[in-house]
């Protein structure tokens, strides 16, 4: 039977307390992702100051890295008008849009977000938001193409859209 030397053995030791707290930094980091948060009767769009809830199509909300707030929009184009701005790109951590595949478009109902990174956009639709025209957003392509059929527009992901785009 071998045994270990003590200096083996400590170093061994370390590697193992050093992979536990870096694993539960990971899910501490993990836990901190915030969920989408509800669109109350009265909360303003954070890019120009509408009320969100008086508008049909899809809505956006982001959280910034160094802040616990939550800013809303009353649109997918404010959104992105948002986000994409140099100064904002950096700071934005978590982006919510509706799946509007599983909700009305006349009302969009909160349980329905989805990480807007992983969503698929229509731009381009006869759909009208509270900006006119919008971003369609679906968390399946399959429902963005039966989007497209019906009210036209062109397919994007969530990196290929720029300022230019919108």
């Amino acid at each position: 039977m071998r045994t270990l030397s003590p200096l083996k053995t400590v170093s061994v030791a370390l590697m193992l307390v050093l992979g536990v707290a870096c694993s539960e930094q990971e899910s501490a980091d993990q836990a901190m992702v915030r969920q989408a948060v509800a669109i109350e009767q009265a909360d303003e769009c954070h890019l120009c100051g509408m009320i969100i809830s008086n508008f049909p199509g899809p809505k956006g909300e982001n959280f910034n890295k160094s802040s616990d707030t939550v800013n809303k929009f009353c649109s997918t184009r404010d959104l992105f008008s948002f986000v994409l701005q140099p100064e904002n790109k950096r700071q934005v951590k978590e982006i919510y849009v509706h799946d509007m595949s599983k909700t009305p478009w006349q009302r969009p109902e909160d349980e329905y977000f989805i990480d807007a990174r992983e969503a698929w956009f229509v731009i381009g639709s006869e759909k009208k938001g509270a900006m006119g025209k919008t971003l369609a957003s679906f968390a399946q392509k399959t429902d963005a193409e039966v989007f497209i059929k019906e009210f036209g527009g062109q397919l994007y992901r969530f990196d290929d859209i720029t300022i230019d785009v919108l």
